[in-house]
C-alpha cells in the first residue's frame, strides 16, 4: 500500500531573509516622545524627552540599577525603595515623518509643556528647574 505525503509548508518558505531584516531595521523609525518615571510611595515623577521611547527605561533602569543615574534625588529614593515602587509612563508620543521637522525642537517644547503642566520640582517631582 502506498501512503500519499502531505505536503508540510516548510518553515523557512515563511521567514525573512537577512535582507528584508535589515531593511526593515534601517526604516523602522524610532517613537520619541515625553516619559515620566513615578514613585508610586510619594507620587514624585521625573519628566523627560527621548528620541527613541523603548529604548530611555532600558537605559534609565540600568543606571538606577547599578547606582549610576545622574539624578541623585531619583537615584537615593530607588536605592531605599526599590524598583517595584517605580513606574514607566509614556505621556505623549510623537512620530516621525519624512517632512523636515527639527524632532528635536519639538521634544524640546513638549517636554516644556509638561513640565510647566506638572511642575515636578521639590516635593512634587525629581526634576530640576532649567531653562529650555
Amino acid at each position: 500500500m502506498r501512503v500519499a505525503k502531505a505536503l508540510v509548508p516548510t518553515q523557512h518558505r515563511y521567514m525573512k531573509t537577512k535582507k528584508e531584516l535589515k531593511n526593515e531595521f534601517k526604516d523602522k523609525k524610532p517613537t520619541m516622545g515625553i516619559f515620566q518615571i513615578r514613585n508610586t510611595v510619594s507620587q514624585k515623577v521625573l519628566v523627560e524627552a527621548s528620541t527613541d521611547l523603548s529604548a530611555i527605561w532600558n537605559r534609565q533602569q540600568f543606571q538606577l540599577k547599578n547606582g549610576l543615574h545622574p539624578n541623585v534625588a531619583l537615584q537615593t529614593d530607588w536605592s531605599e525603595l526599590g524598583e517595584s515602587c517605580f513606574v514607566y509612563e509614556i505621556l505623549c508620543e510623537l512620530k516621525q515623518e519624512e517632512d523636515g521637522t527639527d524632532y528635536k525642537r519639538a521634544l524640546k517644547q513638549l517636554e516644556q509643556m509638561f513640565v510647566d503642566d506638572l511642575q515636578p520640582f521639590g516635593e512634587k517631582g525629581y526634576n530640576t528647574a532649567k531653562r529650555f
